[in-house]
C-alpha cells in the first residue's frame, strides 16, 4: 500500500534542536551567517522536551541535535535520561570539543546510545580552517577520553561515529582521517556531501554566503576525479584496519521517484522540533523562514496530521516537489 493510501500513525523518530547556540562558525552552517545566540534563551527546556516526548507514546529514536551543539545545552543529559528512561534509542552529533571526561560519563550513565562525532580533516590546518573555532588536538583529547571511559566501564554504548562532510578543500585528507581515528579506537565512518545547495532562496538574499560556500566547496559541482581517487583510497585504508567506511553517492538519481512512493520518506517517519518550538518537515532545511509545519504548541498530533505537512506529503508523491526539497542533498540522493 502506498504511503499516500495509508495516513501515517505518529512517528516513532523525533529529532529536536535542543540548543540553537554553538560555540563554533563552521563554514557549512547556516550558525556561521547568523547573529550568536544565548546557549540559555536559545535552548529547549527540560519542560518543554519532556512534553514532546510524552506526546509521542510509540518513540524508538531520539536525536538531540540541531544547528546548534547540543554539549552546550543545559539539561542535555537530563533529555537523554528521560528518553531513554521511556525506551528509546538517543543520540546526537557533537563537535565534540566540549567533550570533558566528566561530560562524558555523565552521558553514559544516563544511556546515551550513539554519540556522532564531526570531524573534517585529519590535518589541524584543514579542520581548523572549517570548523572555525575548533583545535584538533582538544577534539582528539575529547574522543580519547570518551573511548577510554567506555572501556573503563566495560560499556558498548555509546557507538561513537566519525562524521566527514566531504568538500573540495578537504576529500584529499579522507584516507589519512580514516587512519586518524581508528588510532583512537572508532572503527566506523561516515562520510557525507553537504546538505544542500540552497537554490530555492535568492541569490542575493540573506542566504547569499552560505549559498556561495557550497557552490565553491559541493562535490556534486565537479572534483569527482578527486573525489573518487580519494574515496578508493579510504575504502582500501578502511578494509586494512577493520574500519566500516559509510560513503555518499555522488551522482544519485536528482529526486527520481518510484512510482507510488514519495522522492523523501521522512515526513511519514519522523518530525523535527526547533529549540522555540517551530515544527519543520526535517532537519534539512537550515532556516525557519524556509519551510515550518506548525508549532509544537498546537500539539503534536495535530501538527503530524494538519494541513501542511498533509500539503507537503502530497507534493513529495509528485515529481513537483516543494522548491525547498529540490536542493536538498537527500531528496537528491546524494547525502
Amino acid at each position: 500500500m502506498s504511503p499516500a493510501a495509508t495516513p501515517p500513525t505518529l512517528p516513532k523518530e523525533l529529532q529536536v534542536e535542543v540548543t540553537a547556540a554553538c560555540n563554533l562558525r563552521c563554514r557549512m552552517c547556516l550558525v556561521r551567517y547568523r547573529p550568536p545566540v544565548n546557549r540559555v534563551a536559545g535552548s529547549m527546556s527540560l519542560g518543554t522536551f519532556t512534553r514532546l516526548v510524552d506526546q509521542l507514546p510509540g518513540l524508538e529514536r531520539v536525536t538531540l541535535q540541531g544547528l546548534g551543539e547540543p554539549l552546550l545545552a543545559p539539561d542535555l543529559v537530563a533529555m537523554v535520561r528521560y528518553a531513554t528512561e521511556r525506551g528509546a534509542k538517543v543520540g546526537f552529533n557533537t563537535n565534540a570539543t566540549l567533550l570533558t571526561r566528566a561530560k562524558a560519563g555523565a552521558l553514559i550513565d544516563a544511556g546515551l546510545e550513539w554519540l556522532h562525532v564531526s570531524l573534517d580533516g585529519a590535518t589541524s590546518a584543514t579542520y581548523e580552517a572549517i570548523r572555525d573555532g575548533a583545535h584538533l588536538d582538544r577534539v582528539a583529547t575529547n574522543v580519547v577520553g570518551l573511548m577510554d571511559e567506555k572501556q573503563e566501564r566495560r560499556t558498548a554504548r555509546p557507538r561513537v561515529q566519525v562524521v566527514f562532510v566531504a568538500q573540495r578543500s578537504n576529500v584529499a585528507e579522507l584516507p589519512a582521517l580514516v587512519r586518524l581515528v581508528a588510532g583512537w579506537g572508532i572503527d566506523d565512518v561516515r562520510v557525507q556531501n553537504l546538505s544542500h545547495d540552497f537554490s530555492d532562496t535568492d541569490p542575493a538574499g540573506s542566504y547569499q554566503e552560505i549559498r556561495d560556500y557550497t557552490a565553491a566547496e559541493a562535490l556534486w559541482h565537479g572534483d569527482r576525479g578527486r573525489a573518487a581517487e580519494a574515496f578508493g583510497e579510504a575504502v582500501d585504508v578502511a578494509a586494512e584496519l577493520g574500519v566500516t567506511l559509510r560513503l555518499p553517492d555522488h551522482e544519485g538519481d536528482g529526486g527520481r521517484r518510484r512510482p507510488g512512493q514519495p522522492g523523501c520518506d521522512w515526513p511519514w517517519r519522523s518530525t523535527y522540533v526547533m529549540h522555540d518550538g517551530a515544527v519543520q518537515p526535517c532537519c534539512m532545511i537550515m532556516g525557519v523562514d524556509r519551510a515550518t509545519v506548525g508549532h509544537a504548541d498546537e500539539g503534536m498530533g495535530a501538527v503530524w496530521h494538519g494541513a501542511s505537512l498533509r500539503d507537503l506529503r502530497a507534493q513529495l508523491l509528485t515529481d513537483e516537489p516543494p522548491d525547498v526539497c529540490r536542493g536538498c542533498a537527500m531528496y537528491r540522493h546524494v547525502f
